[in-house]
């Protein structure tokens, strides 16, 4: 069963799924943001389950992406040691799914499905 939100990192300069991401998951609350739920990206990129249902409400959401870790693995320096992303989820039945296409030096994302 995959979660009710999902995400998918792509390395853009090597053209291939980023893999040992940690990524961390946080709901916006009056107090801030709270912690919901984190893991590492897959071999393909991917976190498919790390939260269940009854976790999904709407509101605004953040993933943040520890990047800095990932491209020094590679040997490489990186200018963004985080990318952090927030979106709203409204409808509570739909799924969510927030890719990010990132390189050393740039990094954008979408609503993918």
């Amino acid at each position: 069963m995959r979660s009710p939100i999902t995400t998918h990192v792509l390395d853009t300069n090597l053209g291939k799924p980023a893999a040992d991401i940690a990524v961390t998951l946080y709901r916006k609350s009056d107090e801030g943001f709270t912690h919901i739920a984190q893991g590492k990206t897959n071999e393909d990129g991917r976190i498919m389950e790390w939260m269940d249902e009854t976790e999904r409400k709407a509101g605004v959401y953040r993933i943040e992406f520890a990047t800095d870790p990932y491209f020094e693995s590679l040997g490489q320096k990186c200018f963004y040691p985080s990318v952090t992303i927030d979106f709203r989820i409204e409808a509570t039945d739909e799924h969510y799914h927030v890719p990010l296409l990132v390189s050393a030096f740039g990094f954008s994302t979408y609503r993918g499905s």
